[in-house]
């Protein structure tokens, strides 16, 4: 999602005109045999393929939403607005306490604190309620026929493939977004391979169904992200009229910024003086400003939008309490 541009689609109906596709009908199945050719050389078994495989054709409400998704330029205060909730915090806080526990063994494994988890958790899927109900492999093979990014989304398509070939998941259970993001951590199939794990121990890497697995594979996510334990994201901050060096790539020790007059909003620092820090400022002079550690690259891994890191951040602060 990039910075100040947030992408949203809109809902479209499902209908078939007599222009829907851009390449004859047959060619998609002439695309699966191809990917299915490419797949057995990369060792996927058979069986898997025509399970996979079964009952799948061109989408169109997924090329409806790839393809006419309403842009809208939103400010940071807009998007806060519509994403920091008050019944998105209520139900982070209820969502935090009824796993409070799980939260604990997460963050004793991989050191990342419970409400970065929950912030991301609540963004991607409200806390497990909004998965995306669209079938992966069709959805990916829709996209990567259709051509518009291929390269993109048949790897992803391959690596999809790779997962019902383990085991981890069936065919009808892997379900998620128009664009193939699965479960309740909307991770591509690709970072699925990366990052998920069998936190539960049952013997598959569950982002659909499983808490334990869910936020484990977020935690690793943020883990192997570069995430350092026992330090914070950032905080929001007062700075001197027209000061400038403002944004991620400006880092200074928190003492220094300090030093130029800058003041957290909540009358402590969260960091150590010699923390490097940058001044992020989503609205740009005059809106609001967070100085912004370490760990908010991290987050930004996993979604590279400021506005998304400052949210996940922000949600994270108010439901852990």
């Amino acid at each position: 999602m990039p910075t100040r541009r947030i992408l949203l689609a809109s809902a479209v109906p499902a209908v078939l005109s007599a222009s829907a596709f851009a390449a004859p009908a047959d060619s998609f199945h002439s695309f699966l045999n191809d990917v299915r050719a490419e797949a057995r050389r990369a060792g996927i078994r058979a069986t898997t393929l025509d399970n996979a495989f079964a009952g799948v054709a061109p989408n169109q409400k997924v090329l409806d939403r790839d393809r006419h998704q309403p842009e809208f330029t939103l400010t940071w205060a807009r998007y806060r607005a519509l994403v920091i909730t008050d019944q998105r915090i209520i139900n982070g806080r209820q969502a935090v306490a009824a796993n409070r526990s799980l939260f604990q063994l997460v963050e004793q494994r991989y050191g990342v604190a419970p409400g970065v988890i929950a912030g991301i958790w609540g963004l991607e899927s409200s806390f497990g309620t909004g998965t995306g109900d669209f079938r992966v492999v069709e959805a990916l093979a829709t996209l990567a026929w259709e051509g518009r990014r291929a390269s993109f989304f048949r790897g992803e398509l391959m690596a999809a493939l790779k997962i019902l070939d383990h085991g981890d998941v069936a065919p009808g259970g892997m379900t998620g977004s128009y664009a193939g993001a699965m479960g309740q951590p909307q991770f591509m199939p690709s970072s699925y391979l990366r990052y998920a794990v069998d936190f539960d121990g049952h013997g598959r890497r569950d982002i659909w169904t499983s808490k334990p697995d869910v936020l484990g594979s977020i935690a690793n996510y943020l883990a192997q992200s570069g995430w350092r334990s026992g330090q914070t994201w950032g905080q929001a901050v007062t700075i001197p009229a027209g000061m400038g060096a403002l944004g991620r790539d400006t880092r200074r020790p928190l003492s220094e910024w300090g030093q130029a007059g800058v003041r957290p909003i909540a009358g402590r620092w969260a960091a150590s003086a010699e923390t490097a820090t940058a001044l992020v400022a989503p609205d740009g002079a005059g809106g609001e400003t967070f100085a912004v550690f370490g760990n908010f690259t991290a987050i930004r891994r996993y979604n590279p939008s400021d506005f998304y890191a400052i949210a996940v951040g922000l949600i994270g602060d108010q439901v852990v309490v």
